[in-house]
């Protein structure tokens, strides 16, 4: 199983990561083994403890016992005393060295017993936190076994089993209904539906016909496809989203920063203050050095910082697996905690707010012609067309089943339209400009398809105009209510856009964007988002990551869109949104928010549970099976399952 890490270097153990609740070895996927050597070692060492305890409590044999209590040490800390005295001698006193110097010393002043507890307690700690911890990594191993690992490769006009890193870029691999798609391709034969939601978190299936790409882990649901393989297995989407995540969560956030300083001088300052709280005490007040120095022990315990250490890094790694597994790339948990502070959001129009292809918007039947007789004669002419206009004009006409007619005498009007006779009559196709030369008028109110930023094809035949069809990038299902659910957020959004002023309008109060900037070149979205940034403080950029990747970079949050089917879109942006759905700018902003709830709620349950249990042991009220049960292992598992919440947030 492939190891997936995330460091949280504290005060001592930068180097050798003392001790599995702060260091890298958290938060990597332990193999089946090593649940089984630890599932084994916490029963002999549980056995040996029971067994002390009965032969110290049931029978007269207390150096036997004692004898007991100290194998307890040997099995289950073993690990322990080795960091501890890796840190001596590194001179970097670490929280195993607390653990150490409690647990011997609880001998000293011949409560073995708690000795032997603290540590076999603590071994519990840690294993537990090992499990709680792996159980965040699953959704990214998931990802790891996703693709097949073998593939039916086209050889000679057979099919040839080959494992998937052996095959080439060029190969013709065969997929068959319900077979999971193993390396990134382009289909050259076949129609199928296809699952993606492992890589863009989209739950439909996506309908796939020759020329369409297709990626490596993704299920083919339906038909027989062969695939020209496009990337090899290690450069795949998915093997990218991978990698993508895991260097991801070796980025700190700044709140995890300031904890590993913070950890960075405690554990020093701890051992201190122990000293301190059994010297003054027994040799300057005259107290019973027994009575202080066993309090003493109890606040070395108490302070250890295994639970601030980990309460922040969880949570990060959390929300980073939850993310990808919604089809979001966060490449960092510096960028998460950005998100929580953004006050303003810029998008770009084409291809963001819009679809980004044109599409009939308005049909008008002028002289008695009906709608479906206009898109009849316009598609009859515009049939031979490969026009982008001419495209979507068909597409309508497929999907409203209406029948193309015969044409005869077929004449593109250079830069103006079309000509053509259809049932003996001939009719024209084309911009306002034809119709002057022809001397036929077009009705003057159809100027607003103008202001509205809409491309018209007016038709008409020899002596009068039928009608006009409008074309028009359409706006986005989900946008309007993204953009009222981010106001409710306080979030200001605002348009950036090439196009012009009119357009901008015209869409701005569409969706409710709070301002609108048009007519820019790229140069000048980077000024309007430097101008944000000044004014908001923190904002976030959303395009396509190609045209944008300047405002991508100059934002605090650089989100691309659509990322699936572009490498630049995925190297250049901070977070890729790997389908074209909005509605994951509402869910990354919900994550962030509710990561950075938890990150303070378990920062501050730590603190103060830290502090109130450093009280009681002072008043001696807490024994050392309480502070390593409750204020230890209790207190670090609370902040794991705290922060595994984050793992059942969900999208839109």
């Amino acid at each position: 199983m492939q190891k997936m890490k995330l460091q949280v270097v504290n005060n001592t153990c930068e180097e050798e990561k003392s001790c599995s609740c702060c260091s890298g070895d958290f938060f990597e996927e332990k193999p089946e083994f090593w649940r089984r050597r630890q599932l084994i070692t916490g029963g002999i060492a549980g056995a040996l403890l029971v067994s002390g305890l009965a032969l110290e409590f049931l029978t007269t044999l207390n150096i036997i016992a004692q004898a007991v209590f100290l194998s307890v040490i040997a099995v289950s800390g073993r690990e322990i005393l080795k960091k501890a005295w890796l840190s001596i001698l590194k001179r970097r006193l670490d929280m195993n060295c607390l653990i150490a110097i409690a647990a011997f010393g609880s001998f000293f002043i011949g409560h073995g017993e708690e000795g032997a507890a603290v540590v076999f307690l603590f071994f519990i700690a840690e294993a537990l936190e090992d499990i709680a911890a792996d159980n965040a990594k699953k959704s990214i191993s998931r990802l790891l076994k996703l693709a097949p690992e073998t593939a039916k490769v086209k050889r000679s006009g057979e099919e040839v089993e080959m494992h998937v890193q052996e095959i080439e870029i060029g190969d013709t691999i065969v997929i068959r209904p319900g077979e999971k798609i193993p390396l990134d391709g382009k289909v050259m034969v076949g129609h199928s539906s296809i699952n993606e939601s492992p890589i863009t978190g989209e739950s439909l299936p996506v309908d796939k016909a020759e020329g369409d790409a297709v990626y490596a882990g993704t299920m083919n649901e339906e038909g027989y496809l062969e695939v020209e393989v496009g990337r090899k297995s290690g450069d795949t989407v998915l093997s990218r989203i991978v990698k993508l995540v895991e260097e991801a969560e070796k980025k700190k956030s700044k709140t995890e920063k300031f904890i590993d300083r913070f950890a960075r001088y405690y554990t020093p300052i701890v051992i201190g203050l122990a000293f301190a709280a059994f010297l003054i005490p027994t040799f300057i007040l005259g107290y019973p050095w027994d009575v202080w120095f066993y309090r003493a022990l109890v606040l070395l315990v108490i302070s250890c910082p295994c639970a601030l250490a980990i309460s922040t890094p969880v949570a990060m790694v959390s929300a980073l697996t939850n993310s990808a597994k919604h089809g979001v790339l966060i490449k960092g948990a510096t960028y998460l905690e950005e998100l929580n502070n953004v006050r303003a959001i810029a998008f770009d129009k084409t291809g963001t707010l819009t679809k980004g292809k044109l599409e009939v918007t308005d049909i008008i039947g002028f002289n008695n012609h009906s709608e479906n007789e206009v898109l009849s004669i316009a598609a009859s002419l515009e049939a031979r067309s490969e026009h982008p206009i001419a495209k979507a004009i068909l597409k309508k006409t497929r999907n409203e089943n209406i029948q193309l007619k015969e044409i005869s005498g077929f004449r593109a009007i250079k830069g103006r339209g079309l000509e053509a006779r259809i049932e003996g009559k001939t009719y024209y196709a084309g911009a306002r400009n034809l119709f002057d030369d022809l001397s036929i008028g077009l009705p003057e109110e159809l100027s607003r398809f103008e202001m509205e930023g809409k491309t018209s094809i007016f038709i008409s035949n020899e002596d009068r105009a039928i009608g006009v069809i409008a074309l028009g990038d359409s706006v986005r299902d989900k946008a309007p209510r993204i953009i009222s659910r981010l106001k409710k957020m306080n979030i200001r959004t605002e348009m950036i856009t090439g196009d012009n002023k009119q357009v901008a309008r015209s869409l701005a109060e569409k969706i409710g964007i709070d301002e609108y900037h048009a007519q820019l070149l790229p140069e000048d979205k980077v000024k309007v988002v430097e101008k944000l940034t000044a004014r908001f403080g923190t904002i976030a950029m959303v395009g396509d990551g190609v045209n944008d990747a300047p405002a991508l970079a100059a934002a605090n949050v650089g989100i691309a869109m659509g990322a699936v089917g572009s490498d630049v879109a995925i190297e250049t942006a901070d977070i890729a949104l790997m389908h074209d759905d909005l509605s994951r700018i509402d869910y990354l902003m919900h994550l962030s928010r509710k990561t950075m709830h938890i990150v303070k709620q378990n920062v501050a349950v730590s603190i103060l549970i830290k502090g109130s249990f450093t009280v009681l042991a002072l008043m001696g009220l807490i024994n050392l099976w309480v502070a390593v049960a409750i204020g230890d292992m209790g207190l670090s598992l609370a902040v794991i399952l705290n922060a595994m919440r984050l793992t059942k947030v969900k999208a839109e």
